[in-house]
């Protein structure tokens, strides 16, 4: 065996890319640009947003929502958090997480989604599951069905 060629264990315990194989970078095969606006947003800023996204509707049930306890009532943040997510993407195509973390939710054409797909993405992305199931794109299983994905602004 040559020194150039891996081990067989390197094929498959490091995955792909140990192999040899190049995926190139996420978004690539969409198009989009590899860094700047318009690239697809890294999980740091998308998490971020998620997070604020979350305290913002935690607070807005505990302050707001007759100071309702969210331990007592663990769906009322969620309900919250499903409807200022397909208000603001809906009319705006960013929450206010997003908007701090400078990203934004954009079709696959480019512009805002509206109408089904944010409903869609927002009812898939509030069961979760398949938000942590995600391709190369950095695209999840909300984003494929709505045909959406998450941009750096």
């Amino acid at each position: 065996m040559s020194s150039k060629e891996p081990r067989w264990t390197q094929t498959w315990l490091g995955g792909v890319r140990a192999a040899g194989v190049d995926l190139g970078y996420p978004g690539e095969r969409l198009g989009l640009p590899q860094e700047g606006s318009g690239s697809v947003a890294g999980w740091g800023r998308r998490i971020g947003a998620l997070v604020i996204d979350w305290m913002i509707c935690t607070w807005v049930v505990v302050q707001l929502l007759l100071r309702m306890n969210p331990a007592e009532s663990p769906w009322a943040p969620a309900l919250v958090f499903a409807v200022q997510y397909l208000l603001l993407v809906g009319f705006m195509g960013q929450t206010f997480g997003h908007r701090l973390m400078g990203v934004r939710v954009a079709a696959m054409d480019g512009r805002d989604p509206r109408g089904m797909p944010v409903l869609v993405r927002t009812v898939l992305l509030s069961l979760a599951v398949p938000a942590v199931i995600w391709d190369r794109d950095h695209r999840g299983v909300h984003d494929r069905v709505s045909n959406t994905v998450v941009v750096r602004m």
